[in-house]
């Protein structure tokens, strides 16, 4: 099993004492904010022995806050659904959007499927395999017979043109 760089361990533990108060704040105790946390070291090595290579993290106190903060948030929630306690967290985002913000989310996604559309195949392939199937270049490379650096400039035209055709009106 690939372990997680020493750097984003090693500020785990630095930053674990800060890191529980911080989610006691969040989740209301201390016990809880504590199985968050070692949740959150758990998903650290678990988030590196699925990549199978180290993924560059500019700001580990960042990352791991985000990690703790969102795994704060799937514990507040389970509790809600199995507690059956009155109303919902407030502070909790609603889980089923507005009509409004879901007609955006809709015609954006006719716009990416549009988009996706108008890609040459290899493109829109290797696009789909690195995004949605989670494929590294060389898996896609081989998928599709050319070379990683192929792979690379269809990634590259397809991300390029998604983008021109999503921020144009």
């Amino acid at each position: 099993m690939t372990r997680p760089t020493p750097r984003l361990i090693d500020s785990f533990l630095g930053l674990y004492d800060e890191l529980v108060r911080h989610l006691r704040r969040r989740v209301g105790d201390s016990e809880r904010a504590r199985d968050v946390a070692q949740d959150t070291y758990l998903r650290l090595l678990d988030t590196e022995s699925r990549q199978g290579r180290q993924e560059e993290i500019r700001d580990a106190r960042a990352f791991i806050y985000r990690v703790a903060g969102n795994l704060a948030i799937d514990a507040a929630r389970r509790d809600q659904r199995t507690s059956g306690e009155g109303e919902p967290d407030p502070s909790l985002p609603d889980p089923v959007p507005d009509p409004e913000h879901r007609a955006v989310v809709d015609d954006r996604l006719r716009q990416l499927d549009r988009a996706l559309r108008e890609l040459p195949p290899n493109a829109r392939l290797a696009l789909l395999l690195f995004r949605v199937d989670g494929l590294s270049h060389a898996q896609i490379a081989r998928r599709l017979s050319v070379s990683e650096s192929m792979v690379a400039k269809y990634l590259a035209q397809a991300l390029r043109h998604c983008r021109d055709r999503l921020s144009s009106p």
